[in-house]
């Protein structure tokens, strides 16, 4: 199986071509390509399903196997990859049910993600203590918790939220502090992955629940453990633009 592995501020993908397969890409692939140790190692794996000049399918998959609705980082990878493939600047993917229009310039990607649905704060139960959580939807499910986003704390709190009764099929949590008007750092767990250098649409779902709070004011920069995304929150829909790098390409045996 041929593979090319990406980054977006340390958020890894490995993506493959569906017509490169020799059978099904399913859960027990994407686990095993995903695992350091017996496979090539990353946070998830961008299947392209279909490919029609500069427009795509895309198919998102966890590291624990399960599917994505979206991903913010991810379509921006495979944007740039689509847009090298055609010569096309503005590829377009089509990824959960959701169109994503791209402009890709030399190392950076700008995608649309479409609607953010910010939703009213909720107080959960977690550890004995109770949360005031905001759900987001950016296509997947998001909570945000406004509270200081250190990594000893995320690791707490974050698999708890994520698994809560109040998610049956499971969410991404942000952990969220303003640093003024237009800026928001972000501690991130992801669903399906855990701890997170960086996420596309964690980004926008944590932009969108300070925007509709009066946290922060669009656009804003939104800094990540692994680096500062553009999110802009425009007519209810979350603009995200950051860097996209190619690390290496290879073949499993």
């Amino acid at each position: 199986m041929r593979f090319s592995k990406w980054q977006a501020l340390g958020n890894t993908y490995l993506l493959v071509e569906r017509a490169d397969l020799e059978g099904p890409f399913g859960p027990d692939e994407a686990r095993r390509l995903c695992d350091p140790h017996e496979g090539v190692g990353a946070d998830g794996v961008l299947e392209i399903a279909d490919l029609r000049g500069a427009e795509a399918d895309l198919i998102v998959w966890n590291p624990d196997g399960s599917s994505a609705e979206i991903s913010g980082n991810g379509a921006r990878i495979a944007a740039m990859w689509l847009a090298r493939r055609s010569g096309v600047a503005f590829p377009r993917l089509h990824v959960g049910g959701r169109t994503v229009p791209a402009r890709v310039g030399d190392d950076e990607v700008e995608v649309d993600l479409g609607d953010v649905d910010v939703g009213k704060p909720e107080a959960l139960e977690i550890d004995g203590e109770r949360l005031e959580v905001t759900p987001v939807s950016v296509g997947n499910p998001h909570a945000v918790v406004r509270r200081e986003p250190t990594r000893e704390e995320l690791l707490r709190i974050g698999p708890l939220i994520e698994n809560h009764e109040r998610f049956p099929g499971r969410t991404n949590v942000q952990l969220v502090r303003p640093d003024g008007p237009t800026d928001l750092t972000v501690a991130v767990w992801e669903r399906g992955a855990g701890e997170t250098r960086s996420s596309g649409s964690s980004a926008a779902a944590a932009a969108a629940a300070a925007v509709v709070h009066g946290w922060c004011r669009s656009p804003l920069r939104v800094h990540l453990p692994g680096g500062t995304l553009d999110v802009d929150i425009r007519e209810g829909r979350a603009i995200v633009s950051g860097p996209v790098v190619e690390i290496f390409r290879g073949e499993t045996v």
